[in-house]
């Protein structure tokens, strides 16, 4: 359970953002306009990062169709270079936002695509975006991130497909949050980000545990089985060594018993068991003890009723033909000890001995 528990909760991936220092996934700020000229004309973009937020603050200028300026969470490694992370285990990225005044921006996550991309130039990345709207007030904000929009722009850019919108962040440069057109121009505006964190699901963890589910039921399953046929062949074998006395070909060898009655009873069963038609009355006329009598005797020395002395002697002689020989099949030797429906024979067997003939053979021949 604790193993199972570990896993479960170590595919859960939850990676804070905030704050930059120390974090599994270095990064350090950054801003960006839509051009050079944007910054001649006017626009601008601050960023202030304190210990829990990133806040920055922009102010558009109209100098062309569509002003825009982001703040941007670039990777870096340790040492404090430019890297792409791999993004593709989380599938949402969640966090709060105030914007001064209210505004809809948009995140955008660009991405290298082998077909067009040139390192160094993140115009040339797939840059699926989505948009939020935020105000005064704190607005929880979840972006899913399978579900992001390329721009079409992007498409026109380089001659692609616009049906091709399958995308992988498996190597994102950075995380950026900017303006939109719906952002407002000639004014001084601010936006705070807080409690950023990507949210995902590590599977190799649950296939771990599905691995080490599998192995565990395996071997049970081998012990259970092995544990299982051991203590059937016990059985068996202390069955086969308590009904000695009853096998049909070991009565013809008993000694003559002095009573005469007994021994004629006793010894027509014994050699006369494997007939089919085998009853009372046929005991009866062939040896002349009349039935109160042969009952007696069956009672007294053997402690069984006619049919279940008769029974115990045909599944005795059964178990000991297939505990020797596999060459006969079950069928000639329900026949060859006094059955005529096999059906029969299997159900009394599996009373008597706890499973069917075929089963008892394996477990002997094991």
């Amino acid at each position: 359970m604790l193993l199972a528990y570990a896993c479960v909760t170590r595919s859960h991936l939850h990676t804070p953002l905030l704050p930059a220092q120390g974090n599994t996934l270095p990064w350090h700020s950054g801003g960006s306009l839509d051009s050079p000229a944007a910054a001649l004309a006017g626009t601008t973009i601050a960023i202030h990062e304190d210990r829990q937020r990133l806040r920055f603050g922009f102010r558009l200028v109209p100098s062309t169709a569509y002003p825009f300026a982001a703040a941007d969470l670039l990777f870096e490694d340790r040492d404090g270079k430019p890297v792409h992370v791999d993004l593709s285990r989380y599938d949402s990225v969640t966090f709060g936002a105030r914007c001064a005044p209210a505004n809809t921006l948009m995140l955008s996550v660009p991405t290298f695509d082998d077909r067009v991309s040139r390192r160094g130039n993140l115009l040339s990345y797939r840059t699926p975006v989505a948009f939020f709207a935020c105000t005064a007030g704190r607005t929880q904000v979840d972006i899913d991130l399978s579900r992001m929009e390329t721009p079409q722009w992007w498409f026109d850019m380089f001659k692609l497909d616009l049906s091709h919108q399958a995308y992988k962040l498996d190597r994102v440069p950075k995380i950026a949050i900017g303006t939109t057109f719906q952002s407002p121009v000639n004014i001084a505006s601010t936006v705070v980000i807080d409690g950023l964190v990507l949210n995902g699901r590590d599977y190799r963890y649950l296939y771990g545990l599905a691995g080490i589910l599998m192995t565990a039921w395996g071997g049970f399953a081998v012990w259970f089985f092995r544990r299982h046929a051991a203590a059937l062949v016990t059985d068996v074998r202390e069955k086969l060594q308590k009904d000695l006395p009853f096998v049909a070909y070991q009565q013809l060898s008993l000694e003559p018993h002095r009573d005469k009655e007994k021994a004629a009873v006793l010894r027509f069963i014994a050699t006369h068991y494997a007939d089919a038609d085998m009853d009372v009355d046929r005991v009866v006329s062939a040896t002349g003890v009349n039935r109160n009598k042969l009952n007696e005797i069956l009672k007294t020395e053997l402690g069984f009723t006619f049919t279940a002395y008769l029974n115990k002697l045909r599944l005795t002689e059964a178990a000991r033909l297939l505990s020797e020989s596999d060459a006969l099949a079950v069928a000639e030797i329900a026949y060859s000890v006094g059955y005529a429906n096999v059906s029969y024979f299997n159900k009394l067997f599996k009373e008597e001995y706890g499973c069917t003939p075929k089963a008892f053979r394996t477990a002997c021949a094991d």
